[in-house]
C-alpha cells in the first residue's frame, strides 16, 4: 500500500539528509515490513492508520523478539516516513503522536583494557603485505576512533604524514580532520611501502588517490573484511571473541576520558552530533571506579 511513497522517502533521505548505504537499506526493510502488516490487516488507505494500528504494529515487533533497540530504530523509520507524508501533503495528522516509543534500556558498550589491545597489536605476521595491511588497520582503529565504515573509506591522500591528522568522511557524508598517533602512521607507511613493492612486481601504477586498505585482489576493503581479519587476531590473542571493529572506537572513547580528556573534545573526534551519545563512555568510566572501589575500600 506506501510500497511506492516508501521509495520516495528513501530518495529524498539519500539525496537530501545523506545518510549511508547501511542506514537506507535498514530503513527500506522497515518500510517493507510495515507494508506488509498494513496489507494483512487489509488497510486500504493512509487516513485509516491510527494510533491503535500502530500500537498493533508494536505488539507484532514485540512477539518476533527484537532487541528495544532494533524496535526504536523500526518505529523511527516510520515515524519519520509519517513526517515525510504530512510534509507532503498525504495526510494531515501524524498518528505517531499517540503513540510512545518503548523506553530502551542502557546497555554499556564493550571495550578492551590498554593490556588487551597492546596485545592484539603484536598478533599480525608484520612479514607479508596483509599482515603489515592489518597492523595498520588495528592501529589506525585504536589511534583514531574512527568507525570501521570510515576507515575502509580511506585513500591514500586523506593521510596528512606531516601533520598527523585523516580526513575522515562520517555520517551524513560530513568530513571531519581527526588526530592519527605516530604508531598509526608509521604502521601506514610500512604497509604502503611494501604495497607499492608488490605492485612494483606486479607491474602496476601506484595510485596516491586509490583506496588505502586493498584486498588480496586489489580492490577496496569492506568492513566486513575487516571483522573477519580480526576475529582471525581475536582467537591466537585469546582477546574476549565478542569484540569487533567499533569496540577499537569504545575503547578510544573511554581510554581518553580515563586519561582526563574533555568529553566535548571526545564528541568532536568521535564525530558524534549530540553530546548525549558520547556521554555513554563517561558512565563506563563512574563504572569502572565503582568497581574499584567496592574492591578496594576497607568500609565501603
Amino acid at each position: 500500500m506506501i510500497e511506492k511513497l516508501s521509495l520516495e522517502f528513501i530518495t529524498k533521505l539519500e539525496h537530501e539528509k545523506g545518510f549511508s548505504e547501511h542506514t537506507l537499506r535498514a530503513y527500506h526493510k522497515d518500510m517493507l515490513q510495515f507494508d506488509v502488516f498494513l496489507k494483512a490487516e487489509k488497510c486500504r488507505s493512509l487516513e485509516s492508520i491510527n494510533h491503535l494500528l500502530l500500537r498493533k504494529f508494536l505488539a507484532v515487533l514485540r512477539s518476533k523478539s527484537y532487541s528495544k533497540t532494533t524496535i526504536a530504530r523500526k518505529l523511527a523509520s516510520i515515524r519519520s516516513f509519517f513526517k515525510f507524508l504530512i510534509q507532503k501533503g498525504e495526510l494531515v495528522s501524524n498518528p505517531f503522536e499517540m503513540l510512545r516509543t518503548p523506553k530502551q534500556g542502557k546497555k554499556l558498550p564493550l571495550f578492551l583494557s590498554i593490556n588487551e589491545v597492546e596485545l592484539l597489536l603484536k598478533t599480525p605476521d608484520c612479514s607479508n603485505v596483509m599482515g603489515m595491511r592489518d597492523m595498520a588497520i588495528l592501529e589506525t582503529l585504536y589511534s583514531t576512533g574512527i568507525r570501521v565504515s570510515e576507515l575502509v573509506g580511506l585513500d591514500e591522500n586523506n593521510i596528512d604524514f606531516f601533520g598527523g591528522m585523516i580526513k575522515v568522511q562520517g555520517k551524513g557524508k560530513k568530513e571531519r580532520l581527526v588526530p592519527i598517533g605516530s604508531h598509526a602512521i608509521k604502521a601506514i607507511n610500512e604497509y604502503i611501502d611494501s604495497k607499492s613493492k608488490s605492485k612494483e612486481n606486479d607491474q602496476k601504477q601506484v595510485s596516491m588517490s586509490g583506496p588505502l586498505f586493498l584486498n588480496k585482489f586489489g580492490g577496496r576493503l569492506t568492513a566486513r573484511s575487516v571483522a573477519r581479519s580480526l576475529d582471525k587476531y581475536l582467537k591466537i590473542s585469546g582477546v574476549n571473541l565478542l569484540t569487533s571493529p567499533h569496540t577499537f572506537r569504545h575503547s578510544f572513547a573511554t581510554h581518553l576520558l580515563d586519561k582526563g580528556a574533555d568529553l566535548r573534545a571526545v564528541q568532536e573526534l568521535l564525530g558524534h552530533a549530540n553530546l548525549s551519545t558520547t556521554q555513554i563512555y563517561t558512565h563506563i568510566t563512574t563504572e569502572r571506579l565503582k568497581s574499584v572501589y567496592d574492591k578496594a575500600h576497607p568500609r565501603k
